[in-house]
């Protein structure tokens, strides 16, 4: 049995099609088994979450393989960057290894470190610490900027290439490779299907995709995918940090993005690997711009 946290996610849903498609036998720890669609008549469930521990008794009951993939790149209601990332996987490892799990695959980030500036990449480098320091037999996965057509970043920059000019928050920002999410799931499936005893299956693998790009180049990509091709304008990060922390302040949960979330494209997540590491699960990623039709 293998136990699949973030189910729902950008990555988990390609993620569990292809496990149903193997015909893995999958539970998944979910809070509404509504949003797993038509895969949650084939998969167990387990009611819970990152904050509830002690869902995850349940959940492990004779799990052999876990793959961790939920978290947050904002704060929520329920808990901060923090707690929902690094102290959560911390717990999660701890009632697995009490589970007798033989392997426990983490999906962390590409530039994950304790001294980032990022909240959120400072978190993932905790969760990566626990993992690697349990006895359980574990790989990590630190993939760049995943998108997927129609996903959230895309659709907020649809509706700001309403405007003549598109703000991009947080100046020129750092590259990134991103990848696509139907490739990262190719890679955690080759690495859930991988011979225990292999090296693959034990390792930290590092994806990114084809091209290395500005935060503008990106959104360059995404516009002209989506038919509205509008000029960039960056804005200087002093304004956005202050304008967005005001936002959030205003709408809480409901703001567009928050200052978290436009940090991260003001730090580089490439790999001096390129996409060598997903070529070695057997995946070669795909260019953005196809994927996303802007070729």
């Amino acid at each position: 049995m293998l136990l699949l946290t973030g189910a729902t996610g950008l990555v988990g849903t390609p993620l569990l099609r292809r496990l149903v498609a193997a015909r893995v036998p999958v539970r998944c720890l979910v809070r509404d088994p509504k949003r797993l669609g038509p895969e949650r008549v084939r998969v167990q469930i387990a009611l819970g979450d990152l904050t509830d521990p002690p869902s995850f008794r349940n959940a492990l009951r004779g799990v052999k393989t876990v793959v961790h993939l939920a978290g947050t790149v904002r704060d929520q209601a329920a808990g901060s960057i923090e707690e929902l990332n690094g102290i959560a996987t911390w717990r999660m490892v701890q009632a697995a290894e009490r589970a007798g799990v033989q392997h426990f695959i983490f999906l962390s980030a590409l530039g994950a470190g304790a001294h980032n500036r990022a909240r959120y990449l400072r978190a993932k480098a905790l969760a990566e610490q626990a993992v690697a320091d349990s006895g359980l037999r574990h790989t990590i996965v630190a993939p760049s900027l995943v998108y997927a057509p129609g996903d959230r970043w895309s659709t907020l920059l649809g509706r700001l290439a309403l405007a003549p000019v598109v703000p991009l928050p947080g100046g020129s920002g750092a590259r990134s490779q991103p990848i696509w999410a139907e490739d990262v799931a190719d890679c955690l499936l080759a690495l859930i299907q991988a011979p225990a005893d292999g090296a693959v299956a034990s390792a930290r693998h590092e994806l990114g995709g084809p091209d290395a790009l500005s935060p503008s180049e990106a959104a360059h990509v995404v516009l002209r995918a989506a038919g509205r091709e509008r000029p960039v304008l960056p804005v200087p990060t002093f304004l956005t940090s202050r304008g967005l922390r005001v936002a959030e302040a205003l709408a809480k949960s409901r703001t567009p993005v928050t200052w978290d979330e436009a940090e991260l494209l003001q730090v580089p997540m490439t790999t001096r690997h390129g996409t060598a590491h997903a070529e070695a699960l057997g995946v070669v990623p795909q260019r953005m711009a196809v994927v996303l039709g802007a070729v």
